[in-house]
């Protein structure tokens, strides 16, 4: 059976964020560039519950490694 395909939108619903496409470009901006020595999951502007759901999502390989790849990508670019 082939694990779902998660829209990126959909980690920031699952994080209890916002999830339209202003207030995702909103936060990347906010929060980046986050410094390459800081992995994703230790970044300080994470809640526990936020932290949480993201370790055991790398730890389960779950199906949400393609849009938490794709948000570690956009928030270490620098933003204009």
């Amino acid at each position: 059976m082939e694990a779902p395909n998660h829209p990126f939108a959909d980690l920031f619903k699952q994080l209890g964020l916002a999830d339209d496409a202003t207030s995702i470009d909103q936060f990347i901006t906010t929060h980046s560039p986050l410094k390459n020595e800081i992995k994703l999951v230790d970044a300080p502007f994470w809640t526990e519950a936020q932290r949480t759901f993201l370790k055991e999502s790398i730890i389960e390989d779950a199906d949400w490694a393609v849009p938490f790849d794709q948000l570690n990508e956009a928030l270490r670019r620098p933003r204009k």
